[in-house]
């Protein structure tokens, strides 16, 4: 859309920019259509733009993509857009606060991308809701202003490397592509605009826990001029810690990358979360069709061989009817970085199946004290991973506490919007969930 083009919109829509709402409308179409490029948007994806104003980026991806969500702060301009795309079965409009959206509506859509040309008072606040982990997005192509962008993706011992960088390279590959000038928007902005383009890491990093880590570099560069040792944790000792990590007793916040905060996170995580995932040598039951004992054998024989046993799943509910899911950990042997239930896990051998899930609670999600309710059993089955399952319900407020080995993170999902997800996208699922599901929502197996 031309700056013409803009103006009359605008006008059409009864809006004149505001300041306050950060709203410069972009007015280049030849960098509107680079912008989308750079998205690669295909046939199959759903996209979600944020802030599409009067619909210069949303126009280019008509007809290129499965579905465009569009989420707009002001109702002048949402309804605008309503009216305008209304013949557009593909897109819908939201008008909403794109900061507090609720972004758990979008995970049925995926595969999924974020586009934005975000305002520069509520950039930060957005991207925190929407982007951080966990997020349904495979790429993303923010335009925010070039100071940001130039701290998303700053390098250790510059000015500009601080929280934001770590807050956003912990999950993102983080390339800057072009400076915006103001001259291509309406009206024009007092500061240049920046073009990033943001790709999830997925085992570039070693599994470490994601809220221990954000504590930490909130901590370290609290007085970002201090020798770090002076702000982290007294335990474990920071001469262990760094001579570990190879760094200098004097380091500082700013001198360290990415891959050292990582490891200051494994390093003062609280749940010891460095292992496998699971231990080969665990001792499981083996059973009977009729869930009798008739053996003993390691978990790797019983997986590897596909004999019965025991496990155990336990769904964790909220006031608000809403189910705790956790997304199983890349180190997983089964299932790996699949969504599951709150709880699951295997019975040791001679354990019951009570006992089994309250020993997971506290160990996946250090849960005590919560009363469980049975609710079925599931015979063994491929879904269910050749085990005999028990399924419980929990009733809890609370945040869970996860080793990042087993649960890589956790979502609270309403039941309606979950039943959503699942048909839209079953496989995102682990199969015991989708079976466990089935029997609580009552449905035939």
């Amino acid at each position: 859309m031309t700056g013409e083009e803009i103006r009359e919109c605008l006008e059409a829509a009864g809006v004149r920019p505001s300041r306050q709402l950060g709203q410069n409308f972009l007015c280049d179409p030849s960098t509107a259509r680079w912008i989308v490029e750079q998205l690669e948007p295909a046939s199959e994806d759903a996209v979600v733009e944020v802030g599409p104003g009067t619909g210069a980026l949303s126009e280019q991806l008509l007809g290129r993509v499965r579905r465009l969500i569009l989420i707009e702060f002001d109702a002048r301009l949402a309804d605008w857009l309503r009216r305008r795309f209304a013949d557009e079965p593909s897109v819908e409009v939201h008008h909403a606060d794109a900061a507090r959206f609720d972004p758990r509506v979008l995970w049925k859509h995926r595969p999924l991308k974020f586009l934005g040309n975000l305002p520069y008072s509520s950039g930060g606040a957005i991207m925190r809701n929407l982007l951080t982990r966990p997020h349904p997005f495979g790429r993303a192509v923010v335009m925010l202003q070039k100071e940001v962008v130039d701290r998303m993706t700053a390098v250790p011992r510059t000015k500009d490397y601080g929280v934001l960088s770590l807050r956003v390279q912990c999950s993102w590959r983080v390339r800057r592509l072009r400076t915006v000038p103001p001259e291509v928007f309406h009206p024009r902005p007092q500061v240049d605009s920046a073009v990033a383009v943001l790709e999830p890491l997925s085992d570039e990093l070693p599994v470490f826990d994601l809220t221990r880590f954000d504590e930490l570099v909130r901590r370290g560069f609290a007085q970002r001029r201090k020798q770090l040792h002076k702000q982290l944790p007294a335990e474990p000792p920071w001469g262990e810690v760094a001579g570990r990590l190879g760094l200098p007793a004097t380091a500082r916040a700013e001198e360290l990358d990415l891959a050292q905060w990582v490891g200051l996170a494994r390093s003062y995580d609280l749940r010891r979360s460095g292992g496998a995932g699971q231990r080969d040598d665990e001792l499981f039951d083996v059973v009977d069709e009729d869930d009798r004992v008739v053996g003993r054998e390691q978990r790797a024989v019983v997986h590897a061989e596909g004999l019965l046993h025991r496990a155990v799943h336990v769904f964790l509910v909220n006031g608000r009817g809403e189910l705790l899911l956790q997304k199983r950990s890349r180190l997983k042997d089964v299932h790996p970085g699949a969504w599951d239930s709150s709880v699951a896990g295997h019975l040791d051998a001679g354990e019951d199946y009570h006992a089994a899930a309250l020993r997971e609670m506290a160990e996946e999600m250090a849960v005590e004290g919560v009363g469980l309710e049975e609710l079925g059993r599931l015979r063994p089955s491929e879904a269910t991973g050749w085990e005999h399952v028990a399924l419980y319900l929990g009733r809890w407020e609370g945040r869970p506490g996860f080793p990042c080995s087993e649960v890589e993170s956790v979502l609270w999902m309403p039941a309606d919007e979950l039943d959503r997800w699942i048909e839209a996208r079953p496989g995102d699922f682990a199969g015991g969930f989708l079976e466990c599901w089935k029997l609580a929502r009552g449905r035939s197996q």
